[in-house]
């Protein structure tokens, strides 16, 4: 039996389980996920240094893995998303990389809610490589870590709030929750404010499900016919 592996980099076993949540719905396609925590990681991953310093161990915890087929990095800065296809064949998505190119089937414009200010930057560093700051209406932040996300009113709240800034003052017409840890929050965010949100774990899953069914790899073995 072969498994979609998603790598949650941070330690936080809840926001594990709300990715595992989030991903429930995709199980229906019939190839099974599993959903990791990264011990080594920190509780909460909200600068580049940490995001950096989960590589390592990410890239051993994923090698261990017999049955995978493929990966997702559930982590919005996509930490090691190029070491981990150095590594294997298998499809790997990041769902940074994943969620902007949903949203940019959804809208023409799309907006970010990120967690904290520090974010941002790295966000557009991302972006600006993907070639899409043209197709970016804004980036706001919470002003929230990781761990505050597991207060339910405060972060709604304050999420349906920078939504409806992105929408109403910077024009976006298609949301990305940008980080894993917001999952369980993109039904009554995209209810308050009316446009499409993309949960990027979600994105990241559907992209390498499908990869996974039409054997598509980043890593094509040529026939020594070729």
């Amino acid at each position: 039996m072969t498994t979609l592996i998603v790598i949650n980099p941070n330690s936080s076993q809840t926001v594990t389980d709300g990715i595992d949540r989030a991903v429930e719905p995709l199980r229906s396609f019939g190839i099974p996920i599993r959903c990791l925590t990264l011990a080594e990681g920190p509780a909460g991953i909200e600068s580049q240094r940490q995001a950096d310093l989960t590589i390592a161990p990410m890239l051993a915890m994923a090698a261990a893995q017999s049955d995978a087929a493929g990966y997702v990095i559930a982590c919005f800065g996509d930490p090691g998303l190029h070491a981990l296809r150095d590594q294997t064949s298998h499809p790997v998505v990041g769902i940074q990389e994943a969620s902007v190119m949903t949203a940019l089937s959804l809208g023409h414009k799309f907006g970010v809610i990120a967690i904290l200010p520090s974010s941002v930057p790295r966000h557009l560093r991302a972006f600006g490589a993907m070639g899409v700051l043209d197709r970016l209406a804004g980036d706001r932040p919470l002003g929230l870590g990781v761990a505050d996300l597991a207060d339910d009113t405060r972060s709604l709240d304050a999420m349906i709030a920078t939504g409806k800034r992105l929408r109403d003052e910077d024009g976006a017409n298609v949301l990305i929750m940008g980080c894993a840890g917001m999952a369980r929050y993109r039904e009554p965010l995209q209810e308050a404010t009316g446009l499409p949100v993309v949960e990027p774990t979600q994105a990241a899953a559907s992209m390498a499900l499908g990869q996974i069914r039409l054997k598509l790899s980043h890593k094509v073995k040529r026939s020594d016919h070729a």
